[in-house]
């Protein structure tokens, strides 16, 4: 009997170490293969990763530059953009800035200065240690604009991100000219969230399950993971290479994207309440396909207390419609900016 719990410790140390060795592997791969684009700032003790279309892509050797970082490098857009308010771009869960990359940072750099983060604890942004609400974040985003000499700019927020825009509508509002929702999340809901993300969240048992099985197991399941937010589209070819997606798979990475998952809802249960005092104007682009922030729960809700709110919807197609309807997209964003000045 000894023997054989010998033997059984020993072969769930060596799965044990696997396990781990396959996940520092599998991160360091990600990494190497989605190095950082922008520039890495620091902002109020948090290093934040920020892309700037008036600055060229930063060379990843020499990512460590901070707030001070020089804000004349070679513009990559055209110098009518210059003119033209400033877009902020917040990405959604479970991925970072490099969402954007090949959908409408290029696609609305042409007409204007574009800026995307990573939020807190994506990407290569920083994590606070206690868990960011969308008014921290909202803040932190508020000083990367600062930091960056821009007063003012237009949110546009993807899925989770439309949180961060209405807390900016809230409390940061002088430095926000408007507000954009692409299935932006606004209300609280009653369905929970996925049972991985549970757990992740939990304190001791969601760093040793992220640790130890969310990279071998994730990359086995990723595909159809993001089918799912596509849905009843199809995800677009190479989708998850380019955009870095499995960034999200490691372990300090999906631990802080769980935190969000499960804190979100409780949140907006207070933060809906203060909506009716927003005073700026707001763009909510949905999809009647959308079953991840579906519009009957967030978009319709947020009309009835803001009939104010613009809101359009695209036919046919599924959460993550700003990469299969990019030009509609951005050519809805530019008519909204556009009419603002009118």
């Amino acid at each position: 009997m000894s023997r054989l719990i010998v033997i059984t410790g020993i072969l769930v140390i060596v799965l044990v170490l696997g396990l781990l060795g396959s996940t520092v592997l599998l991160a360091r791969v990600s990494e190497r293969d989605h190095p950082p684009v922008g520039t890495l700032m620091t902002i109020d003790g948090l290093t934040v990763h920020v892309r700037d279309s008036g600055q060229a892509a930063l060379d990843p050797a020499d990512a460590d530059a901070d707030a001070d970082a020089d804000a004349d490098a070679d513009a990559d857009f055209d110098a009518g953009a210059e003119a033209a308010p400033v877009i902020l771009l917040l990405h959604g869960a479970s991925t970072s800035l490099l969402d954007f990359e090949t959908s409408l940072f290029p696609a609305l750099s042409t007409d204007h200065r574009v800026i995307s983060i990573d939020r807190p604890g994506h990407g290569y942004s920083d994590a606070p240690a206690e868990w960011p609400s969308p008014y921290t974040q909202a803040a932190i985003a508020r000083a990367t604009l600062t930091a960056l000499g821009i007063e003012q700019a237009v949110w546009v927020g993807h899925s989770w991100a439309g949180s961060i825009v209405m807390a900016g509508l809230l409390e940061e509002s002088s430095g926000i000219s408007a507000g954009v929702l692409l299935a932006g999340a606004t209300h609280p809901w009653d369905t929970g969230v996925t049972w991985h993300a549970d757990i992740a969240a939990l304190p001791v048992i969601g760093k040793v399950f992220s640790w130890l099985l969310i990279e071998p197991v994730g990359h086995l399941m990723l595909d159809s993971a993001v089918a799912s937010v596509f849905t009843p589209e199809t995800t677009p070819p190479d989708y998850v290479v380019e955009t870095g997606v499995r960034l999200s798979l490691r372990p300090d990475t999906f631990r802080a994207n769980a935190r969000d998952l499960t804190h979100l809802s409780e949140h907006l249960d207070a933060q809906a309440l203060r909506y009716s005092t927003i005073d700026r104007p707001i763009l909510s682009l949905t999809a009647d396909g959308d079953d991840v922030v579906p519009a009957w729960n967030h978009d319709e809700r947020l009309r009835k207390v803001l009939p104010t709110v613009q809101s359009s919807e695209f036919k046919g197609a599924g959460h993550a419609f700003h990469h299969t309807r990019t030009e509609e997209v951005a050519d809805a964003i530019r008519e909204f900016i556009g009419a603002l000045s009118n």
